[in-house]
Order: C-alpha cells, then structure tokens, then sequence
C-alpha cells in the first residue's frame, strides 16, 4: 500500500495477512498522560462480566489530536454517503454506559 504524503514524499506501507484480518472492538478505554495516549480496545459481551485488551495503541497528545481531526473528517464523508450515523448508548447490568467512553469523567470521548 502506498500513499503520497505531502507534495513528494511516498511512504510504503505493508499490511500483513493477520492484520488485514483486523480485530472487532465494541469498547475502547482512553487514558493519557502528559507525554501520550492510551487506547486499550476491547470487547464486551452480554452477560460476560468480563474481557480482555485486545488491542493497546500508544500516541503522542499531537498524533491523538490528529487522529481526532482524522476520524471528523472520515465520519463526516461517510454521514455524506449513506446517511447520519446514529449513535444508541447502552448499560451493562450496573447501569453504566459501555461504548468509547473516557474512564476519567465517564462520557462519551469526543463531544460535539
């Protein structure tokens, strides 16, 4: 796979076949500190009281920002395409919301 970043610079970038089989996430917990990010993905089923990190992504404040800006953009493409995405806040059995919530304040990460 090969992009073009800015006007001259190309970046080769290889997927390999366990990657490209990519791995389902339905719960992500971000924490951070002052030098990164955390973002543990996880997955949640009804009536299973517990899970497993099944992915740990590390990044500066800066890259997480970008990542940010990045998903905007991509969301709002897609919403374009097919549709306002709608988003249903579910509980688990203690009344908490499960989702992409940020474990430090207990909302939803990104607010609009």
């Amino acid at each position: 796979m090969a992009q073009t970043i800015g006007k001259q610079q190309q970046l080769n970038i290889e997927l390999g076949e366990r990657e490209a089989e990519g791995i389902y996430s339905n719960l992500a917990l971000i924490s951070h500190s002052p030098a990164e990010f955390v973002i543990d993905f996880t997955r949640i089923v009804p009536g299973v009281p517990k899970s497993k990190v099944y992915a740990r992504i590390i990044m500066t404040p800066q890259h997480a920002k970008s990542l940010l800006r990045a998903l905007k953009e991509n969301i709002g493409k897609y919403e374009t395409q097919f549709g306002e995405i709608k988003v249903i806040h579910e509980q688990n059995q203690g009344g908490r919301q499960i989702g992409f919530v940020s474990p430090q304040t207990g909302k939803d990460a990104e607010q609009p």
